[in-house]
């Protein structure tokens, strides 16, 4: 991986699971830290614990479906590290699990506020700050194995993941001639408490014999692997890489 020493990342939805992990995997590259979500203890946490291993973090609360929120998340990086250079924007829902003729309104509309609308306001304002610093910056989005495939009951959760393709091809066609890169990751199985959540809904035999036999590698992921995966999008061994989608899921989709 190149050296991100000076750099600075932006992580939202870094309370947990992936986003955590990205945060921790930035951090042991060398780049300086902004990681953003919900809930503030979270965050005081991960930045005590990547300022004891010798990194540099702050945090910042915000609801990234709030434009002035993230609006405010982005004005605090610069102000807080004076440049952005890589952007991860991770913040997600599941949201609630129903029959489309079932699903309320508001439901529908609370999904697609954080991970659709979450995702372009997010990108709105990271690239206007990458595009006033003068210099080249890299931007992640994270889908997930829905963002190909549909699922029973989870429509709007399905087609907010979905809708992440055509908003990360789009931009990156916008952004590349100026210096920014911007990809999907669609993580597929991998152990977070959103996963965790799931296993208990659907069961442990469901889960075992139904679930696991599609992976190949029949084992869910590490959330490590997919930051290490979030990371190299960034780097700059990357730097031909843009308006791609990978999908770190054990082989997952290749079965189903």
């Amino acid at each position: 991986m190149s050296d991100m020493k000076d750099r600075v990342a932006l992580i939202t939805g870094a309370s947990s699971g992936i986003g955590r992990a990205t945060a921790e995997e930035f951090a042991a590259n060398g780049a300086r830290v902004v990681v953003a979500a919900r809930r503030q203890a979270e965050l005081d946490s991960l930045v005590a614990q990547i300022e004891s291993r010798g990194g540099t973090a702050s945090a910042v609360r915000t609801d990234v479906s709030d434009s002035a929120d993230v609006e405010r998340m982005v004005s605090y990086v610069i102000e807080t590290f004076g440049r952005l250079d890589y952007a991860v924007n991770n913040a997600g829902i599941e949201g609630q699990f129903a029959p489309i003729i079932d699903l309320a309104e508001e439901d529908w509309d609370q999904v697609m506020g954080i991970n659709l609308k979450g995702a372009f306001l997010c990108m709105k304002h990271e690239a206007r700050a990458m595009l006033a610093g003068g210099h080249r910056g890299a931007i992640v989005n994270v889908g997930s194995v829905n963002s190909f495939l549909g699922a029973a009951t989870g429509s709007a959760y399905v087609a907010s993941k979905h809708a992440l393709i055509g908003l990360t091809t789009s931009a990156s066609a916008e952004l590349a001639p100026q210096g920014i890169r911007v990809n999907l990751i669609c993580p597929g199985v991998i152990d977070t408490p959103m996963h965790r959540r799931l296993r208990a809904d659907i069961g442990d035999e469901v889960y075992d014999q139904g679930l696991l036999p599609n992976v190949h590698l029949r084992r869910a992921g590490a959330p490590e692997e997919i930051a290490s995966a979030i990371v190299f999008l960034c780097s700059d061994a990357a730097s031909y890489i843009t308006g791609t989608t990978l999908t770190p899921d054990g082989g997952y989709t290749l079965t189903i």
